[in-house]
């Protein structure tokens, strides 16, 4: 199937309100957000400032797109390397279901905490550790953007996956790369997903969990 690329910020908006219909307070939920990751992004590298004015598309709907691709289960979503907020508290926003923001400079946590705490967003939890020394948790979504090389994201994520996990992976220009090579057990859980913010970027999508067994096998 055909994705409409998105190619403008009042494309991107548009595609949002048909796709989510975002509530009055949702849209000044995500306006707000974006405006105070531009502002912390003077104090701290949050995203590369080429990518401001183009803001809604590469990092706003960038991240919500991973919601379209959700199973719409309520339970907990785990999302590794948060940094600025990409895309947990986009999806956060969004949906209300319990989220975890899993990112281990303090910094970053600081601005997440403010962020969740400015929007009310009482179902946001921060994990200011290294994904290693969280504790374990049944997750119904694993998330990760540019959090790490997908073999080693997964050896370190898999304990929080169940039989039902969905992995949303947005792993840019290399997925298939990344994909191919992994232990074929491994690879036979995924299927891509080509995104909407960009012809030459594409999603990995997981179903379930990798077992010690699996680990092992090529």
């Amino acid at each position: 199937m055909t994705v409409e690329l998105l190619t403008s910020e009042d494309g991107a908006r548009a595609w949002i309100e048909k796709t989510f219909a975002p509530t009055p307070l949702q849209w000044e939920q995500l306006d707000r957000f974006a405006a105070m990751l531009v502002v912390e992004n003077d104090q701290q590298n949050l995203i590369a400032a080429s990518t401001i004015p183009t803001l809604w598309v590469r990092h706003i709907a960038d991240s919500a797109q991973l919601l379209s691709l959700d199973t719409d289960d309520d339970g907990l979503w785990v999302d590794l390397g948060s940094g600025a907020g990409l895309p947990g508290l986009v999806i956060a926003i969004l949906r209300d279901r319990p989220m975890l923001l899993v990112e281990s400079r303090k910094l970053r946590c600081e601005f997440l905490r403010t962020v969740a705490a400015d929007l009310g967003l009482k179902h946001v939890d921060v994990a200011e550790m290294p994904l290693e020394r969280v504790e374990t948790r049944a997750a119904s979504i694993i998330s990760a953007r540019a959090f790490a090389p997908l073999d080693k994201l997964i050896a370190l994520s898999t304990r929080f996956s169940t039989e039902s996990t969905r992995w949303l992976l947005p792993k840019g220009r290399n997925a298939v790369k990344e994909l191919a090579l992994l232990p074929q057990a491994w690879q036979r859980m995924f299927h891509v997903e080509q995104s909407r913010t960009d012809a030459e970027s594409q999603i990995l999508v997981g179903e379930g969990q990798i077992g010690a067994k699996q680990r092992g096998k090529r």
